[in-house]
């Protein structure tokens, strides 16, 4: 008797064949390992070293932002000088850092990259820490104008020996943010101070009421259709 005929299994009688049957096992079975694949994909797409938290290369010259950020009271804006008009944070050039080191520490060997930098013209090789891929957009300036303070995406850099990626920069790490943009907000003079309070203190709720405030007073509503970060 054909296998596509009855085929009898014990006391009950199946309506197919036996090849029919190895087929229904088989892909429920793969529909099992394609809920467990997705899950998987899901976790590796989510994890720190997927997004790269706790990225930190190591750079040609050892910049210290806690000394100049947060001894010296160096302003963020004083090396990255279009953040606040441009799309891109900008790496400052050579004679930014010879402004002063032309009179400091220049006998050090540790900077002898700047200083040969600043003889042959050739730009020091920074390593990116923060690197968004090609189809995301991003515009610094659009954030930092609106209240965004630098530490809600950098962190405290005034507190780093060395720059850390200490936020995902995933896409549902910023939908987060234009959906509840509360927690960032700030007024925009303030957005280099990474020790900024509102005058309520410095507690999740008081973060929280004044930007809800601001956010209303400012008519900010980011957006959140996918043109806004892929063009």
């Amino acid at each position: 008797m054909s296998d596509w005929m009855i085929w009898k299994k014990g006391p009950e009688t199946l309506p197919f064949g036996k090849r029919f049957d190895l087929h229904v096992r088989g892909v429920a079975l793969l529909a099992v390992l394609g809920v467990g694949w997705v899950h998987l994909l899901v976790a590796y797409g989510a994890s720190p070293k997927t997004t790269d938290v706790g990225y930190a290369p190591e750079q040609p010259v050892p910049y210290s932002h806690a000394m100049h950020v947060g001894q010296l009271g160096l302003d963020c804006r004083y090396c990255h000088t279009s953040v606040e008009t441009g799309a891109h944070a900008n790496v400052p050039p050579t004679q930014t850092c010879m402004n002063c080191h032309s009179k400091v520490l220049t006998g050090s060997p540790k900077l002898e990259p700047v200083r040969e930098s600043f003889r042959t013209g050739k730009s020091i090789p920074w390593v990116r820490v923060h690197d968004l891929p090609d189809y995301a957009f991003f515009d610094h300036s659009a954030h930092v104008t609106r209240g965004i303070g630098c530490v809600s995406c950098h962190g405290r850099v005034d507190t780093m020996e060395v720059v850390s990626q200490v936020q995902p920069l995933s896409m549902a790490w910023c939908l987060d943010c234009h959906r509840n943009p509360e927690k960032h907000l700030r007024p925009p003079a303030e957005a280099t101070n990474m020790r900024w309070a509102p005058p309520e203190g410095d507690t999740p709720d008081a973060r929280h009421a004044f930007g809800k405030r601001f956010k209303a007073d400012n008519h900010i509503n980011p957006p959140t259709d996918c043109s806004t970060c892929h063009r």
